[in-house]
């Protein structure tokens, strides 16, 4: 079964820096686009920062700049490196991959969208 586990969230304060990791493992294929989503209290999850399995990214306008987004694909793990960090920033940031790989519900290999459990990142100000 496929499992994402981020790490790396914390207690930071603001013009501070985090460093989130995404570790992918199961029966996994093939790893197709990871992405990293937040959800601040109240506020609807959002993504802030994809990446496609060739490398190309893209972030939200709130954040370009100043987190970058990149990926290891012989460990299956992505990681968003976050610097000047804002108060706003404040969030539960989790993990997202379309996979490719085996699925026991079904009994059969299939293509699947799958989340970590999530990470929370608090900036003080």
């Amino acid at each position: 079964q496929v499992q994402l586990v981020e790490s790396g969230g914390g207690l930071v304060q603001a013009g501070g820096s985090l460093r989130l990791s995404c570790a992918v493992s199961g029966s996994i294929f093939s790893i197709n686009a990871m992405g990293w989503y937040r959800q601040a209290p109240g506020k609807q999850r959002e993504l802030v920062a994809a990446i496609t399995s060739g490398g190309s990214t893209n972030y939200a306008d709130s954040v370009k700049g100043r987190f970058t987004m990149s990926r290891d694909n012989a460990k299956n793990t992505v990681y968003l490196q976050m610097n000047s960090l804002k108060p706003e920033d404040t969030a539960v940031y989790y993990c997202n991959a379309d996979v490719y790989g085996w699925d026991p519900n079904r009994g059969r290999s299939a293509r699947g969208d799958y989340w970590g459990q999530g990470t929370q990142v608090t900036v003080s100000s």
